[in-house]
C-alpha cells in the first residue's frame, strides 16, 4: 500500500472515530470512551428498526438484542499482540450472566440445550487481558451453536484469523447470527432463538493490497469445512442489511468489500 493510502485510511479513522458507550467488566462508565480509530473502523451502519443495546467491553464491542437475547453482532480488532497475549487463560473464565445488560440469556439456558455456548469474539483473541478474557464470557457475546460448526469451521477462521493478524497486520472482525433468518428452534425458558446461519466479514485494511473476505456458515456440520462458507463482505451485507466498514474512504471500502479469494489470505 502507498504510503498515501495509508496516511488516507489513518486520517479518516480518525476524524470520523464514534462515540460508543463504554463497559469495562459489569461496571457501565457514565461518559463514553475516548473514540480510536478501531471504533470507526468497526462501527455498523444498522437498517431501520434494528436499534441493539450497545455495550463496549474489555477489547470488543456487542450491538446486544435484549428481545431475542442474542447479540447482533459483536465487533474487534485483532493484532499480533493480541493473538500472542499470554496475561489470561480460558480456564481462568466461567460464562457468566451480565447483569447490566436486559435481555441476557442465563446459564440454565444453555444447560443441556445440546447445544455449545459459541463465542462471537473468541477467548483466544482474548488472552492478552485479563478483563477482555472474562468480559468474553459475558453470554451477550454467545449464541447456541453446533458443536460440530464451532470445534470446526468456526473455529477453523479464528485460528486463521490469528496467522493472519502475523502476516499481514491489524484485523478488523465483524460476527454475528443472521438474525433476520426464521428461526424456529429456542433453548432454555427465556426461549433464546438457535441462529440458523452466522456470519463473520474481516479485514486487513494495512496490507498490501488490503484484503477483505467474509464467511456465512449453516448452523451445522459443513462438509466441505470453512472453504466451503467463503462469500464476499458486500453478499453478508445483503444478508443481513447491515452496512461494515462505511468509514473507510471509498476505494479501500469498495476494494475489500468485493473480495471472496481464500487463496489471496494463504499464499
Amino acid at each position: 500500500m502507498k504510503k498515501s493510502t495509508l496516511y488516507t485510511i489513518c486520517a479518516v479513522v480518525v476524524a470520523a472515530a464514534a462515540l460508543l458507550p463504554s463497559k469495562c467488566g459489569s461496571q457501565a462508565t457514565a461518559a463514553p470512551a475516548t473514540p480510536t480509530p478501531a471504533d470507526s473502523i468497526l462501527d455498523v451502519a444498522l437498517p431501520s428498526g434494528v436499534n441493539p443495546r450497545i455495550i463496549k467491553y474489555e477489547g470488543f464491542t456487542v450491538a446486544f438484542n435484549s428481545e431475542k437475547h442474542l447479540p447482533e453482532y459483536v465487533a474487534w480488532e485483532l493484532t499480533p499482540h493480541k493473538a500472542n497475549g499470554t496475561a489470561a487463560s480460558r480456564k481462568e473464565a466461567d460464562f457468566e450472566v451480565d447483569p447490566d445488560v436486559p435481555g441476557c440469556a442465563t446459564l440454565d439456558d444453555y444447560r443441556r440445550s445440546g447445544f455449545d455456548r459459541g463465542h462471537m469474539a473468541p477467548a483466544a483473541d482474548m488472552k492478552w487481558s485479563r478483563q477482555a478474557m472474562a468480559d468474553c464470557h459475558y453470554l451477550t457475546n454467545i449464541c447456541p451453536q453446533h458443536s460440530s460448526l464451532n470445534s470446526r469451521a468456526w473455529n477453523t477462521v479464528e485460528k486463521n484469523c490469528r496467522k493472519w493478524t502475523e502476516r499481514y497486520g491489524t484485523l478488523y472482525i465483524i460476527a454475528g447470527p443472521v438474525l433476520s433468518d426464521y428461526m424456529p428452534r429456542t433453548i432454555g425458558q427465556s426461549q433464546v432463538p438457535v441462529p440458523e446461519r452466522f456470519f463473520k466479514v474481516i479485514i486487513a485494511p494495512y496490507a498490501n493490497p488490503p484484503k477483505g473476505i467474509a464467511f456465512i456458515m449453516p448452523n451445522q456440520y459443513i462438509q466441505g469445512g470453512a472453504a466451503s462458507a467463503v462469500t464476499s463482505i458486500d453478499q453478508v451485507e445483503e444478508i443481513t442489511g447491515f452496512d461494515f466498514f462505511h468509514n473507510l474512504p471509498d476505494d479501500i471500502e469498495n476494494a475489500v468489500e468485493s473480495q471472496h479469494a481464500l487463496n489471496a489470505w494463504n499464499h
